[in-house]
């Protein structure tokens, strides 16, 4: 075999891979997210998520191996998350979450995870008593 069909072989799967990434990794983005209402349905979660720089109602859509994630099943209203995942026409499609202290979260959703954690306070309260 010669020289240059040696090299061939070697490099130019690389130069594919690496004109090829950058598609690939547009696809996925990282978002913040509060839980925005009671989950009854946990394939389709409402939210408040910051995507793009601004706040909006979006439906987070967990892929397979996410549903049966035990911290996905224990959602709750007000909940803070990092997700990855890939924008769809119907929501985020859910690569990964992680839950995170509201405090954690972007300022632009801090404001409405701390209204959203006052007003679960004001409703459970009075029921302990």
């Amino acid at each position: 075999m010669s020289l240059f069909r040696l090299w061939a072989w070697r490099v130019l799967p690389l130069l594919v891979l690496g004109l090829l990434s950058p598609a690939w990794a547009a696809d996925e983005q990282t978002v913040f997210a509060v839980i925005s209402d009671v989950p009854k349905d946990k394939t389709h979660v409402p939210a408040k998520v910051l995507l793009d720089g601004a706040v909006s109602d979006v439906k987070l859509l967990p892929g397979e191996s996410i549903l049966g994630n035990p911290v996905w099943r224990s959602l709750e209203v007000c909940h803070a998350l990092k997700i990855e995942g890939m924008r769809t026409g119907d929501g985020v499609k859910v690569t990964s979450a992680r839950v995170l202290d509201a405090s954690m979260l972007p300022m632009a959703l801090q404001g409405y995870a701390g209204d959203c954690l006052i007003k679960k306070a004001v409703e459970i309260a009075p029921l302990a008593d």
